[in-house]
């Protein structure tokens, strides 16, 4: 009998029982694609990553996929979970690679920046450029995601499905109140992405309980068999380069977004637009190991 050694982390905190989610793999050899889903299946958590470290390339690898049999490539809570589990396992995955450390998540390399902050590692993933594709009827999301035409009114931004590694939709909320009486028509919002070619809907709004944060946000994809994301650091990322697009923040300047507080998950993603991309950054703890018999 073959057993495989696991790990559960909470990603986008530094507190046990908060952030988001996610169950990671330790893998000698590629599994079958029915043993990636099966396994994923099992945890139940929005992502399962599966991780090893090729010597022929000198790089960590990572492969992730939902309960739902998609395969993400993006670099969200998926791969900054398995870099942090490396970190805090010390197993050596950037040796050989010189000042700028990387992995690979399934065949797109991702640059990484390495910090320490309260004793824990700050793994900072760097996505290419926010890329505007197109804009959605106000209409349509209104009545997929519940909520009236003027509570998706702040300061006359439109809903734009925005990318970088992952098209998203961004979704303007005009407060707190309405983002939090938002509710996922999950068969309405699965036939608008599919019509319109984006993944999730990330809603946000920039008037924030705190100063602190630039912005509060919730993720639906029912595409991908998700019905809240509590962190989603491929729609983080879109969501400040379309703010600095529009004028509201700086390039070069950190910024705090919070996600997850309507699930009882709450997840802090720092997020900073440079000149030629975007930093997502996160850390994460280690809340459960063990093995998994194949």
């Amino acid at each position: 009998m073959k057993k495989l050694d696991y790990y559960v982390l909470d990603v986008f905190t530094d507190q046990r029982y908060k952030g988001n989610q996610l169950s990671v793999v330790y893998i000698e050899n590629e599994l079958t694609i029915e043993q990636y889903h099966d396994i994923s299946r099992e945890f139940g958590y929005s992502e399962t990553s599966f991780v090893n470290y090729s010597t022929e390339q000198n790089v960590f690898k990572v492969r992730s996929f939902t309960p739902a049999k998609f395969e993400v490539a993006g670099a969200g809570h998926n791969l900054l979970g398995a870099v942090c589990l490396a970190l805090l396992k010390k197993w050596d995955i950037f040796k050989n690679q010189g000042e700028q450390p990387w992995v690979l998540i399934k065949d797109t390399k991702i640059p990484l920046n390495i910090t320490e902050e309260n004793g824990l590692p700050y793994v900072a993933m760097k996505q290419r450029q926010a890329e505007v594709i197109r804009t959605v009827p106000i209409d349509m999301i209104s009545e997929a995601v519940g909520l009236s035409i003027d509570d998706l009114t702040l300061n006359d931004w439109p809903i734009n499905i925005v990318q970088t590694e992952v098209p998203h939709l961004m979704v303007p909320v005009k407060d707190l109140a309405s983002l939090e009486k938002a509710i996922s028509h999950k068969y309405l919002l699965k036939e608008i992405s599919e019509k319109f070619g984006f993944e999730g809907c990330y809603l946000f709004t920039t008037k924030s309980s705190s100063e602190k944060y630039l912005a509060e946000t919730r993720f639906f994809n029912p595409g991908m068999g998700i019905d809240e994301d509590p962190a989603t650091g491929t729609a983080a990322g879109p969501l400040a380069g379309y703010l600095e697009m529009l004028g509201y923040i700086k390039k070069d300047q950190n910024f705090l977004i919070l996600q997850g507080k309507y699930v009882e998950h709450p997840s802090t993603i720092r997020v900073k637009v440079v000149e030629n991309g975007i930093w997502v950054s996160g850390s994460s703890t280690i809340v459960m190991e063990g093995q998994i018999y194949l």
